[in-house]
């Protein structure tokens, strides 16, 4: 699992550059995508990494450092089962799966940063959490706030997006046993006011280079894997790509991926760094579900033993 916007924090690169061969990897990295990745990660103040432009590439880069480290040299395609990435986190897993190269990942979603970035700049919008509550009441309340659903993750928590005012009325009328907490976010990612974003990068991902996916990876739309496609068991990559593009505007069904990953029987799951907000999503909504959060190399060998313990690709590369 590849975590989403809001995950990282003030130096939580710095454990990964103490690994042999992260520093040099985090230059390519950093020349990819156009963004001095090492000074944000460990030196940058949260207001700094907390950029849209900053953040975005940041995460994902974090995760594919993470991802390498974690797979030491072997192929995702013989540890991983299935894959799914929390709004930005798409596109890590979209390098997970084979669709991006690491480098091709950091460098398009540095596009995608900074055309968010610049349609959230146009109004001034943001997001809440609305954490409890009747589900349906709660998306009747965003509604006739005027805003819109922008995440749906489960376990009780609908992040609401919009005009400023209305996420101030929201808060000072949340629904029924609920509570609506602001989020520290630069605009109303997932919604309509993110038209001119996707104007700007779905061009620019649609040109991207792509290969077909390698493994099964969920879509953040309806929460399903790519379906087969003309010989590609897993979906073809164009259609990763256009389809992580159109999220840019529409919302983001964590909700649905988690259902997915519980209909699939997936048993133990891994959120790569900056780890923990996925994985806390997951032991609500997933009981009995292992779950490893990997935010440092401190926690390599337990995502390494999980991987080895629970994966169905080791099974079959030992049998």
């Amino acid at each position: 699992m590849c975590p989403g916007q809001g995950s990282q924090s003030p130096g939580f690169l710095r454990p990964w550059l103490e690994l042999p061969g992260v520093a040099e990897r985090l230059d390519e990295l950093s020349a990819a995508s156009g963004t001095d990745l090492v000074r944000h990660g460990t030196e940058s103040d949260a207001d700094t990494i907390r950029d849209t432009a900053v953040a975005q590439p940041l995460i994902v880069a974090a995760s594919l450092v993470a991802l390498r480290a974690l797979l030491d040299g072997r192929e995702a395609t013989e540890v991983v089962d299935v894959t799914a990435g929390h709004s930005v986190g798409e596109i890590a897993a979209a390098a997970v799966a084979g669709v991006l190269t690491d480098g091709g990942a950091v460098g398009l979603v540095s596009h995608r940063a900074r055309s968010m970035a610049a349609a959230a700049a146009l109004e001034p919008t943001g997001m809440s959490a609305v954490v409890g509550g009747d589900p349906e009441a709660v998306l009747a309340a965003i509604e006739a706030a005027g805003l819109h659903p922008a995440n749906v993750n489960g376990s009780g928590q609908v992040v609401a997006a919009g005009a400023l005012d209305a996420l101030t009325r929201l808060a000072a009328e949340p629904p029924a046993r609920a509570r609506v907490i602001p989020l520290q976010v630069a605009g109303a990612f997932h919604t309509p006011y993110m038209r001119p974003a996707l104007e700007e990068f779905a061009p620019r991902a649609e040109a991207w280079s792509a290969q077909d996916p390698a493994l099964p990876l969920l879509s953040d739309a309806d929460g399903e894997p790519y379906p087969a496609h003309d010989g590609a068991p897993f979906g073809r990559g164009r259609d990763v790509l256009r389809r992580i593009a159109e999220q840019v505007v529409a919302p983001v069904r964590w909700d649905l991926c988690q259902a997915t990953l519980q209909r699939l029987g997936v048993t133990g799951l891994v959120e790569l760094a900056p780890a923990g907000v996925l994985v806390g999503l997951a032991r609500r909504a997933l009981p009995g579900v292992e779950t490893v959060a990997l935010s440092s190399p401190a926690d390599l060998d337990a995502a390494r033993d999980l991987a080895r313990r629970h994966s169905t690709r080791t099974e079959e590369a030992t049998a």
